[in-house]
């Protein structure tokens, strides 16, 4: 297990601004996940921490000692790619093995480690098996235990389970939790665009945005708990990425503001909102946001119409045309019964509404809303 510091590190391609001010620290034994959006650097991050591209600037520390000059074959890190870059003319056994043998590790020692990697990974009855003549699933466990045998102080995860179909995909996830407890708590940093996947998986979300360009902007947006994340999110960015479907947002003009509550119109909605809202002036704008199985359905004075239906099993969201917005309002439905044109009642708790300023910045939430949360 070691540490993993990032101080003002920034990488830049051309002119153009990739990462910038990523100031983080993963602690030993962590597993960190890297999300965000589409370009917002996410696998440059994880390749300046293998050592596979050089950072503009800023230093980076493993186990306590800077890494910046270091080959990445001297980092003791090991790395799992989105594709499994296994060689097709060796067996399973070989493919593990091969990074050993280029050690020049005993003959012993090379069997007891892929032997016991295997089993973790349930690969013993594959190992005289060639990649051709395995599943997508299987390929990706053997990439996996490629890394394991090497017993390095960090595994990184570059999008592993992005090849996958779903329900390969919930496997393996289960997989490498499992993985991550029973090889003593190993750091691990992993990447992924899949949402699920970074809030089953993750000790610690580091959840980038794209720089867009954008000089003196910090590349991170928020830093902590999956639940942080999600309940407590800093800025409008946070609360719109994090949660499928995403959070709802509506304008809404202050009518009343407090160190103990907001009041505000929303459409022809008299709305509350458990925050410390002093310093905003009755007259300015904010946005208001609700996440879907936060509405209160059949509660209520506020009215809407369904104008979509997704129904996902046990449980539908619902589109509905309200007056708070132009926008659809997006609410969970649980059980069946709802149709196209039905109306609805519902009410939004005021310890279930965020409220952002006008800098997107959110208003900070009482301590009994946040209880609740």
């Amino acid at each position: 297990m070691s540490e993993i510091r990032l101080q003002g590190m920034h990488k830049r391609f051309g002119g153009n601004p990739i990462l910038a001010d990523i100031n983080l620290t993963i602690a030993p034994g962590e597993f960190c996940v890297f999300i965000g959006p589409s370009g917002c650097g996410k696998s440059t991050l994880l390749r300046l921490i293998a050592g596979l591209d050089d950072a503009s600037g800023g230093e980076l520390y493993i186990d306590g000692r800077c890494v910046n000059d270091v080959p990445p074959a001297q980092r003791d890190v090991a790395m799992v790619f989105q594709s499994y870059a296994l060689y097709p003319h060796m067996t399973v056994y070989d493919n593990m093995a091969f990074g050993l043998r280029h050690l020049k590790l005993g003959k012993a020692e090379v069997e007891r480690r892929v032997r016991s990697a295997a089993e973790s990974l349930h690969l013993t009855a594959l190992l005289d098996r060639k990649p051709g003549a395995l599943s997508g699933g299987q390929r990706q466990r053997v990439a996996i235990g490629r890394a394991i045998v090497r017993q390095p102080k960090v595994f990184l995860f570059d999008e592993p389970l992005s090849n996958l179909d779903a329900s390969l995909r919930v496997k393996t996830r289960v997989e490498i939790a499992r993985l991550h407890r029973e090889l003593g708590r190993a750091s691990m940093v992993y990447v992924t665009h899949d949402q699920v996947e970074a809030m089953t998986l993750a000790d610690k979300i580091v959840l980038l945005k794209p720089l867009a360009g954008q000089e003196g902007v910090p590349s991170i947006a928020q830093v902590g708990h999956p639940l942080a994340l999600y309940h407590h999110p800093k800025n409008r960015f946070v609360a719109g990425f994090m949660g499928s479907p995403g959070m709802n947002f509506f304008p809404a003009e202050v009518s009343m503001a407090r160190s103990d509550g907001l009041q505000c119109q929303a459409g022809t909605a008299t709305l509350l909102a458990a925050v410390n809202a002093a310093g905003q002036l009755a007259g300015s704008t904010v946005t208001l946001g609700v996440r879907p199985e936060h509405v209160q359905v059949g509660e209520g004075s506020l009215l809407g119409r369904i104008s979509h239906l997704e129904h996902l099993g046990e449980h539908s969201y619902a589109y509905l045309e309200t007056d708070l917005s132009p926008a659809p309002l997006v609410v969970k439905l649980v059980g069946g019964g709802a149709a196209i044109g039905d109306g609805l009642r519902f009410a939004l708790p005021a310890e279930r509404v965020h409220v952002f300023d006008a800098a997107d910045e959110a208003l900070p939430r009482l301590a009994a809303s946040q209880a609740a949360a």
